[in-house]
């Protein structure tokens, strides 16, 4: 559905058809062969020259495709309109047949426009054809992605639930006396009690829990987003002791190290600010800023 001039890069990865799990046409082949020639053959179908290539990353399906010229003058973009949607009525397999029988591709109906699936939709007056000629109920993709990792929340409020899950580990522990503030007893540095989510969720107001509920994984992944704080394992939510965490290794690769180095004290330490006893390491083993003035 893409425009003449889109070009395409697709690494494959799960076994999937247009309308389900994938089904194995050939014993000849491995099965990631064998879906590796499917998409292929998608591509070949689109009118693209499809390239094939190997990406050096460290996993298992790292084989992928690149469209970046069409087999067809785009005078022919009708033509091969019909070929596309052909190809894919070829596809409909018993599964989708069960779904709805009443449901399919409407072929007397051809608008030969080409919409791009991950960004724009058709004109007004042929968004209802469009449907029916290419997939029934097929919605395209909104032209602008919405971002619910947590990421957009406001930071205010971000901060406020953070100090509050925080205050609240470090009140269940019970409490103890003669803290340093400054270089981080290791006896006496509260590092607080573990609870689950749903305990920490529990204690959390309603319009908090319903902002959060609206975001792909809701408090967990806003507590693992401020990993500097937290650490959650297995369900169960941390206060996270930099006295554990292991340090950098001497071995990295030279440009790895550098990296990290320019990393180092660009932002406040959490603890140092609001921890009852302070931050648990001094002020020279931290990788955060105890104070302004040693942001970098």
């Amino acid at each position: 559905r893409s425009s003449y001039s889109c070009c395409y890069f697709v690494l494959p990865c799960c076994f999937f058809d247009f309308h389900g799990k994938y089904r194995r046409r050939q014993s000849k082949k491995t099965q990631y062969r064998e879906y590796l020639d499917f998409v292929a053959q998608v591509g070949f179908v689109c009118g693209f020259h499809v390239e094939e290539d190997c990406l050096r990353i460290p996993s298992t399906k790292r084989v992928s495709f690149i469209g970046k010229s069409r087999t067809y003058p785009a005078a022919e973009g009708a033509l091969i309109d019909k070929q596309i949607m052909q190809f894919i009525n070829s596809r409909r397999t018993c599964t989708v047949a069960t779904c709805d029988r009443g449901v399919g591709l409407n072929h007397q109906d051809h608008s030969g426009g080409l919409y791009k699936a991950a960004g724009s939709e058709p004109p007004e007056d042929e968004t209802e054809t469009a449907g029916t000629i290419w997939m029934p109920g097929f919605q395209p993709r909104g032209k602008v992605e919405q971002i619910r990792n947590c990421a957009s929340l406001p930071r205010d409020f971000v901060d406020e639930v953070v100090l509050n899950v925080a205050n609240l580990l470090l009140n269940a522990a019970p409490q103890k006396s003669g803290s340093d503030k400054q270089g981080g007893n290791t006896n006496t540095w509260n590092q607080g009690e573990s609870l689950s989510l749903r305990e920490v969720a529990e204690y959390l107001n309603k319009e908090t829990l319903k902002k959060l509920k609206s975001e792909y994984g809701g408090l967990q992944t806003l507590l693992k987003n401020n990993h500097q704080v937290f650490e959650v394992l297995n369900g169960r939510v941390h206060i996270r002791d930099w006295r554990k965490e292991k340090p950098p290794s001497k071995t990295k690769p030279e440009v790895k190290r550098r990296l990290s180095a320019e990393a180092f004290k660009t932002h406040l330490c959490w603890f140092f600010i609001h921890h009852p006893d302070g931050c648990s390491l001094p002020s020279e083993a931290c990788p955060y800023a105890h104070g302004t003035e040693e942001l970098r």
